[in-house]
């Protein structure tokens, strides 16, 4: 949930029952209204390039049907003879990897590094034919997930606006806030009573409230998952867990590429010389023996990286059931030289990879894509709901009234103690949510001071005047 809290009428503004915690509410309201106001325009933004983003995997079936899609044929051609298609057609470049086709009906990728005009970061990508050796067509392709250009720019538009390392602190800030402004949501609207949270029956700000509140503690879940997973590939907050995976033995593990030099003598040509026939037994051997090892589609099959390096081959199925499973092929002998099982991964590196995948529509498919614009939508609505609360608590005034201050002052030292320690650690371990909240806080002080000082001045003079 997200977005300017509205402020509640007076009496409804009392806690339902004075428990504990309730000296906590007015602090989280604060809060609350902190971050719906001036996280809120971010979260916007990651809103609807999200939503743009959900849609994309059909968008792109679509546009590019020519190039993924053929007519079935009754056989495929070695996948050597498919790649030697592919250079024929584009020389240049490098080859980094190949995909064959994943199912009947679909071309195979040949992925080329090194070509003049492609982004350094991505790949140029030879859709070939498996049945006739045709070349279909050459797209930019960036990613695991192998995105192709449409997809690539709303992907990159939605992390970080098409600017850079440096956009990517929008996205982070996002992520960073989403969760908190969710879970205040939800305390607030709980804190409530019963009869406040109707919709049916309202008008005004208490109707806008009700669709704010309602929509929001149906999504909140959501909403705290999207902030914990795409925290995990951020900048800062991600490096940070990805430090706390491996000092915990929780990192993504990979297969040893390492054999020994002196069983390829004789044996090849090393990589960068820009094609795979060269690479000892060949692709139809090394494709051969990763299926040997029960290696289904979709694969992606990797060249040798020097005189020293296997092949490696790797399962690419990001969707549910996940397959991931890779192996390393010596190119001298076509053996199988090392194993890796996505059953073995540690549990944080399985949650992450299933937790990123959820997270970019592709674990469970349209299912998954739908709902992610579903999510998308919400934040998008509890976002101009939060704003026009926050008009109508104005009156229709330019920019609202704000939520009083004081709810430090009125928090409890066995409560705001330990709250202020978790903070600490937390806003450590997520920078773009611990410099932000500082920030308000040392606003909220300094400004609260100014009103306190003036105050005084005018109650001073109003004496004076007596």
């Amino acid at each position: 949930m997200t977005t300017a809290p509205p402020a509640v009428p007076a009496e409804a503004s009392r806690p339902a029952a004075r428990g504990r915690w309730a000296p906590l509410r007015p602090l989280v309201l604060r809060l609350h209204f902190y971050a719906g106001v001036l996280i809120a325009p971010f979260l916007l933004v990651a809103a609807v390039t999200g939503l743009l983003y959900a849609g994309s995997f059909q968008a792109e079936r679509l546009v590019y049907d020519h190039e993924l899609t053929v007519p079935v044929g009754e056989r495929e051609l070695p996948l050597s003879a498919q790649v030697a298609a592919a250079r024929e057609a584009r020389p240049e470049g490098t080859v980094t990897a190949v995909r064959p086709a994943p199912e009947a009906g679909a071309t195979t990728r040949v992925l080329l590094s090194g070509v003049e005009g492609v982004d350094p970061g991505h790949t140029l990508a030879v859709f070939v034919d498996p049945y006739t050796g045709k070349v279909r067509g050459a797209l930019e392709q960036y990613g695991s997930t192998g995105a192709l250009p449409l997809r690539t720019w709303i992907d990159e538009l939605h992390r970080d606006l098409h600017l850079g390392e440096t956009g990517r602190l929008y996205s982070e800030l996002a992520a960073s806030w989403l969760w908190v402004v969710a879970g205040g949501g939800l305390v607030l609207w709980f804190s409530r009573r019963r009869a406040l949270r109707r919709v049916r029956g309202t008008s005004g700000r208490r109707r806008t409230l009700g669709l704010h509140g309602t929509v929001g503690v149906w999504t909140a879940a959501g909403f705290v998952f999207l902030s914990a997973t795409g925290l995990t590939w951020s900048a800062y907050a991600g490096a940070n867990i990805d430090e706390l995976r491996t000092s915990l033995g929780q990192a993504t593990p990979s297969v040893s590429a390492a054999v020994a030099v002196g069983e390829h003598a004789g044996h090849g040509t090393a990589a960068g010389t820009g094609g795979t026939a060269g690479h000892g037994v060949g692709l139809d051997r090394v494709l051969a023996a990763a299926r040997a090892k029960g290696l289904a589609d979709p694969v992606e099959i990797v060249p040798p990286a020097g005189a020293d390096s296997a092949w490696v081959v790797r399962q690419v199925r990001r969707a549910w059931p996940t397959k991931q499973d890779s192996v390393a092929v010596d190119p001298a002998t076509g053996q199988v030289t090392d194993e890796l099982r996505f059953a073995d991964y540690p549990l944080l590196a399985k949650l992450t990879r299933w937790g990123i995948d959820l997270h970019t529509g592709v674990l469970f498919g349209l299912a998954n894509q739908i709902a992610l614009a579903l999510l998308a939508l919400a934040l998008i609505l509890l976002i101009l709901w939060g704003y026009r609360m926050w008009w109508q608590r104005g009156r229709g005034s330019a920019f609202g009234r704000p939520v009083p201050r004081g709810a430090w002052a009125e928090v409890p030292p066995y409560l705001l103690v330990p709250a202020l320690a978790a903070v600490a650690v937390l806003g450590w371990f997520v920078p773009l949510l611990g410099i932000p909240l500082a920030g308000f806080l040392t606003a909220d002080i300094v400004l609260g001071e100014i009103a306190y000082r003036r105050g005084r001045r005018a109650h001073g003079r109003a004496g004076g005047v007596k």
